[in-house]
């Protein structure tokens, strides 16, 4: 039997064409396609050969293919031939027996899929439990977060960059193009493309020629009765989609590309996408990504064509450069009319969850359980039967019950009705194209055979009779958000003293200093706690840094400018930016200040946001033992308190936490922190606005000027106050004791000094001989 389905991309002017097929001195000629430009295809497409062929296959004769076209005056030309060698391949048992012996293969796709699911189904339910184990330990876990790139990097495996829930719903990652996956046969089970090549230039024959056209088309060989009387068996080909052009929806997803070839100066590339399908073309050139040679796209093309007038799909990447014209990296092409046509349903891949809405809706067409209907009227089976609750079905002779598959209510959101989870259990047990993602090889024409990167992507194709598509799958890259930190330095407690003062004592002059880990631009600094005696310290003071934050990836993006991969030279014209990724960590340090010296180092507190160790609410309970081991308010009843906070999620937290310095190979408690860390998004902040240490608009919370001690000042400023609570609070005792001392040795100099004048007095009395003499 011969499948003669069409001509493809056959060139000269060819306006009429028709095939004749040889084999063991038997001929066959179609049907001429009346009309090239308008239908490819042939008007009719199932023929049978009778051919006398040798048993064994090393002796069966070739298949011999010419394409003639028709020309004014019965001229017929050939155009066009190919040569089928090795139809061992092509043989199989007669429509509707067993399966045959020895080598030879039954034709694709005419095994019945019911023998597989019989085989599978005890598998599945054996499965079936831990898959419902898993996913009741996702239950409980926000589905709003997950996006189509959780799925990605969960079949990658990395599980850093993935969210929760895509356990239950998997994404297949293929290291091949889809045609290279060997149980879906190429995708040409319903009908393979051979080359037609110009007469006389056949590739045995020399040089390899480039082909005038394709021949789309199928055999079927298998022996016939020998008895005449014997009827025939049914022929092959009776259930074939409509051979007319079908006009559809293609949507072409780029995810990204790696292995690329370097096209700059600095060993780097900029590539964009382009997308071709006939003489349409999508992809602009500004829509590089800068500086890379493992590029992230992550984007969607919606393209229309009529199939298979514009079947071959071209996806290119050009490097860009700053004078045009941009060079071509690579180029991948893809035949849409197979996966069309492929009884696999390569044409939109399934997905493993049913859902009606939600980031993971259902995009196809059809819902599952008319999908299955389909797929049972194509390989010419009975259509399925499902109960009224749709809970069970009867498709082939097994029966199948929604039980097999789940064991209870489906933990996800937007389940659908159970007729529909059903179909789509079934879909999957008969080895269809799942949802996936294929690695294509991208070649260059002025390079033939060497590979220049590949790119990693999937087609879905939706033809326009079979109605709306659903909502396309949002594959844009993972934009960060723009949140505020506002930290609030409170008060110090025992921070190490490394100063002295003029009478002996220890002090520190004590300043605290932060900053985002990846953006030291941002320091901040408090202003200075002098002379803090006892480690003490008051500030109020409120740092406040911006920064963009990946949730999805629970990193800070830190733009910088482009500095190529290690090792390469960084030049000073590359103006694109490219951007880092840490971990979200605030900093602060613990210094104290010295006027004609370096300030000495006193202590580091390291905060992970998204894994802030809890805080102790009194000074006394923050040490580094305790340290992320919480005591339970209610230590009898067992309660369990996370050692660990997200800020990303409690967004506020106000305790102490402890200062460190490295000393040999162990760390020391320096001091401690009284911290308050309040995390805001843009339009939060934007909505309560406060500015950085004191300065307006002080609030949110407002904070007061610290209450300080009386000597917490600049000594130069304030001599006397300096030696009053240096000196004088120190030594008031002795130096109260040695001016008493001082007064009572004043007063007995005076006595000393006047007493023998007085006694001169006393003795001569110079008062009372004046009045004798008078």
């Amino acid at each position: 039997q011969v499948l003669a389905w069409g001509l493809r991309g056959l060139r000269g002017g060819v306006r009429a064409p028709s095939l004749e097929v040889q084999c063991g001195g038997q001929t066959l000629r179609t049907p001429t396609i009346a009309d090239l430009a308008a239908n490819p295809n042939f008007p009719i497409n199932a023929f049978l050969l009778m051919l006398h062929l040798p048993a064994e296959e090393e002796y069966m004769p070739p298949i011999r293919l010419r394409v003639l076209d028709t020309r004014d005056f019965g001229y017929r030309p050939e155009v066009g031939q190919a040569c089928v060698r090795g139809l061992g391949q092509h043989c199989c048992q007669p429509h509707g027996e067993g399966q045959p012996p020895g080598p030879r293969t039954p034709p694709p796709g005419s095994a019945a899929p019911w023998g597989r699911i019989a085989q599978i189904l005890p598998r599945i339910t054996a499965e079936k439990g831990a898959a419902d184990k898993a996913a009741e330990e996702e239950e409980d876990e926000d589905e709003d977060e997950d996006d189509w790139w959780s799925k990605f990097y969960a079949a990658m495996g990395d599980k850093a960059k993935s969210r929760w829930g895509t356990n239950r719903d998997r994404l297949k990652i293929y290291s091949c193009e889809l045609e290279a996956v060997p149980e879906f046969e190429g995708l040409q089970d319903f009908c393979q493309t051979f080359p037609l090549y110009q007469p006389g230039g056949h590739p045995a024959a020399g040089e390899d020629p480039m082909p005038v056209g394709e021949f789309k088309g199928l055999f079927h060989i298998y022996p016939l009765p020998e008895d005449p009387g014997v009827p025939p068996p049914p022929r092959h080909f009776q259930e074939l989609p409509p051979s007319q052009p079908q006009k559809c929806l293609v949507r072409v997803y780029i995810v990204r590309a790696f292995d690329l070839p370097p096209r700059d100066r600095n060993g780097l590339c900029d590539p964009y996408v382009r997308v071709s399908l006939g003489t349409k073309t999508l992809g602009q050139r500004d829509q590089y990504v800068p500086n890379t040679l493992e590029p992230v796209f992550g984007r969607l093309f919606e393209v229309t064509g009529t199939i298979p007038l514009e079947k071959d799909l071209r996806v290119s990447l050009l490097d860009y450069d700053l004078l045009p014209p941009d060079q071509e990296v690579g180029t991948t092409t893809i035949d849409l009319e197979n996966r069309l046509l492929s009884r696999f349903r390569a044409h939109c891949g399934l997905p493993t969850l049913y859902r009606t809405a939600g980031p993971g809706c259902w995009r196809d067409q059809l819902p599952p359980s008319r999908t299955l209907e389909h797929f049972a009227r194509t390989r010419g089976l009975p259509a399925p039967t499902f109960s009224v609750e749709g809970t069970a079905v009867t498709f082939g002779d097994q029966t199948f019950l929604l039980s097999h598959f789940e064991s209870g209510p489906p933990a996800h959101r937007y389940p659908g009705v159970p007729r529909e989870r059903l179909a789509l259990h079934v879909l999957h047990a008969c080895h269809l194209v799942p949802e996936h993602l294929e690695t294509r090889t991208l070649y260059n024409s002025t390079q033939p055979g060497l590979e220049q990167g590949k790119v990693q992507m999937w087609v879905d194709i939706f033809p326009a009779s079979l109605g709306p598509p659903g909502p396309a799958v949002d594959i844009t890259p993972r934009k960060p958000q723009r949140y505020e930190l506002r930290c609030v330095v409170w008060n110090t407690r025992d921070v190490d003293l490394r100063d002295t003062n003029l009478v002996g004592q220890r002090m520190s002059d004590i300043y605290v200093t932060g900053w985002l880990d990846g953006l030291e631009e941002q320091r901040q600094r408090t202003d200075v706690h002098y002379r803090s005696l006892q480690g003490d310290g008051g500030f109020n003071w409120r740092f406040v840094f911006s920064f963009e934050y990946l949730a999805a990836e629970q990193l800070c993006i830190l733009p910088q400018k482009a500095r190529g991969t290690p090792g390469c030279r960084e030049h000073f014209w590359s103006l694109d930016e490219t951007v880092l990724k840490v971990p979200p960590k605030l900093i602060l340090q613990v210094w104290d200040n010295d006027k004609f010296s370096a300030d000495d180092f006193l202590g580091v507190l390291e905060l992970e946001l998204i894994r802030l160790p809890r805080p102790a609410q009194h000074p006394q309970s923050c040490t580094l033992t305790r340290q992320g081991t919480p005591q339970s308010p209610w230590p009898w009843r067992g309660a369990r308190v996370p050692s660990r906070l997200s800020l990303f999620r409690q967004r506020q937290v106000r305790g102490w936490w402890p200062c460190t310095v490295q000393e040999g190979s162990k760390r020391r408690l320096s001091g401690k922190l009284e911290l308050s860390l309040e995390l805001l998004t843009a339009k939060e902040a934007e909505e309560r606005p406060a500015g950085k240490g004191r300065e307006d608009p002080n609030m949110y919370p407002t904070l007061p000027a610290p209450v300080r001690p009386e000597w917490s000042f600049l000594w130069l400023q304030a001599p006397l106050r300096s030696l009053r609570y240096t000196i004088w609070q120190q030594h008031r005792c002795r130096i109260s004791l040695g001016l008493a001392l001082l007064l009572l040795l004043a007063l007995l100099l005076a006595f000393v000094y006047a007493t023998p004048g007085y006694l001169a007095m006393k003795l001569v009395n110079p008062l009372q001989s004046l009045h004798l003499a008078g």
